[in-house]
């Protein structure tokens, strides 16, 4: 899968994060025995735990974690256990002196926001992990809520607003309905092939990739699905 780069306009993030709503932990996990009070997550501890933008499924199992991280060994909730898929998630994820029951807050979390999105609107679910918007929402889904793997695999067949190198020929629907989505699509020595609506759109939008564009632009549309 692409590396998403999350870039998107201000109205679609407003009308995506009233669906992202979170109301705590424990939903999208089957842990043994948890501690009896969840401590919430702070902006340094989430900021602290590797986001793995790239999909499993074009890279496999991944340890994303460029610094030091526990060992397998002391990976270990302060009171009961964690399940084996807990601790397969965990596994290369954990930096050195955070809890590692904080780390699976956040994958469990990441769970959360997509099952309960998607329970509203799929579109949603899916232009929220095209645009990177859910952190560690790739392992998380792959290791701690397998059922939303329909999902991840549809997103990867999309690719985020900004700017797409070679696209796949087909036609796109923006997953916004925000104003001001436009789009361009220009081949060899930057003619244009295709154009989208001006400033002032307010319907949704569909963009005709033809073969032979080398590069797909895109303004305040949020991300692209195939139609």
């Amino acid at each position: 899968m692409h590396t998403r780069t999350p870039r998107r306009s201000a109205a679609g993030v407003v009308a995506l994060a009233a669906l992202l709503t979170l109301s705590g932990c424990g939903s999208g996990s089957d842990t043994e025995a948890k501690p009896k009070t969840t401590q919430r997550i702070s902006d340094d501890q989430a900021a602290a735990v590797p986001d793995d933008q790239t999909s499993p499924s074009a890279k496999g199992s991944s340890t994303p974690s460029k610094g030091p991280v526990l060992p397998d060994s002391k990976i270990t909730p302060v009171t009961g256990s964690f399940t084996a898929k807990e601790k397969k998630y965990l596994h290369g994820r954990v930096p050195e002196n955070m809890d590692p029951a904080a780390v699976l807050q956040i994958g469990q979390e990441a769970c959360q926001r997509i099952e309960r999105t998607a329970a509203h609107d799929k579109d949603a679910a899916i232009g929220a992990l095209i645009a990177g918007d859910v952190p560690s929402a790739d392992d998380a889904i792959t290791q701690l809520c397998p059922k939303q793997k329909p999902l991840l695999d549809a997103a990867a067949t999309g690719f985020a607003d900004g700017t797409r190198k070679n696209p796949e020929p087909g036609t796109y629907r923006a997953l916004t309905t925000a104003e001001g989505c436009t789009w361009k699509a220009t081949g060899a020595g930057d003619k244009v092939l295709a154009s989208g609506p001006g400033p002032g759109n307010t319907k949704k939008v569909t963009a005709k990739i033809p073969a032979g564009t080398r590069t797909f632009v895109s303004s305040g549309c949020y991300a692209w699905f195939p139609a």
